[in-house]
């Protein structure tokens, strides 16, 4: 699958090592399930825990309705390879990789990937890659991370490592963090990977959670993480097509093709010129509605 193949308006975490928690999030309305190996995953004992009860609960069906890309550790942990090695199986679509730096570090988990594929008999390029861009350096090199390796389906926003690493402030009016969101969106459209925003950290503040949303969409992003299935509903509104944009959209393609048959280049519909700008968006609005639709089935 290309990343214009996903829907992801929504991806949950859950602890890898919480029964409880992970099959809560498997049956709320994400877009995908994202089992975290690491941060939330503590004490570090606790992360063969995490791989065995995650391989356990994907082997036996139980996230069969969502896409599953569990978080692994970074390459400098020590786990890195103990996690891909449990959960490189079917029912897994792929991995968030932390910490990302350079395209090198996503060069050398994409290779890893390749030599386990191998040796299991799946095909090479099965398993799929959302990069988490955490660092000023990982901001600065987004562009190079994106394109680092074809199995690169999205790039997400870690804010609360950017702004330690910066060390800048978290402010209330977001102003920090405008910038790396908008140098992340570029490079994920630029390179036709899916940008995912930042988790919001106040899960009981939907206002505040809402007004970060829309200043997402109109960056350009696609969705975003989600830390308690609360927050899904604002999610799927604010990152899906309203009815009247798809009625819209679907006559912008009608008007566009009435216009090719009478060879024009350019229509008026409604008072407006329909170029090919708009057809594009049309397009992808369309495209987004069916992935919605498919889902929802």
């Amino acid at each position: 699958m290309k990343s214009q193949d996903y829907l992801l308006r929504s991806l949950i975490f859950a602890p890898g090592h919480n029964a409880k928690m992970l099959k809560k999030a498997a049956a709320s309305s994400a877009d995908a399930l994202l089992p975290d190996l690491e941060d939330s995953v503590q004490p570090a004992a606790n992360k063969e825990v995490a791989r065995k009860m995650v391989n356990e609960m994907v082997g036996a069906g139980r996230f069969a309705a969502l896409p599953v890309f569990p978080r692994v550790n970074d390459r400098e942990s020590g786990h890195l390879l103990m996690d891909v090695g449990a959960l490189t199986i079917a029912g897994v679509s792929g991995f968030v990789y932390p910490k990302t730096q350079t395209g090198e570090d996503i060069h050398f988990f994409a290779k890893l990937l390749e030599t386990i594929e191998y040796e299991k008999g799946f095909p090479v390029g099965q398993f799929k890659i959302i990069a988490l861009i955490e660092t000023t350096a990982a901001v600065l090199n987004a562009l190079e991370i994106c394109q680092a390796s074809e199995r690169i389906i999205g790039i997400g926003f870690g804010c609360e490592d950017f702004i330690a690493d910066l060390q800048g402030v978290h402010d209330e009016h977001e102003d920090s963090l405008f910038t790396p969101r908008a140098l992340i969106a570029m490079a994920a459209r630029a390179s036709g990977v899916i940008p995912i925003d930042t988790v919001h950290i106040d899960v009981h503040d939907l206002e505040d959670l809402e007004k970060n949303l829309v200043v997402a969409k109109n960056l350009g992003f696609e969705g975003a993480f989600v830390l308690h299935p609360q927050e899904l509903p604002l999610l799927h509104r604010i990152f899906s097509p309203t009815e009247q944009e798809v009625n819209d959209a679907r006559e912008i393609l009608d008007f566009s093709e009435e216009a090719k048959k009478k060879g024009k280049g350019v229509v008026m519909m409604n008072g407006k010129f329909i170029g090919p700008p708009i057809i594009t968006a049309a397009k992808q609005v369309l495209r987004k509605h069916r992935l919605i639709v498919e889902r929802d089935r």
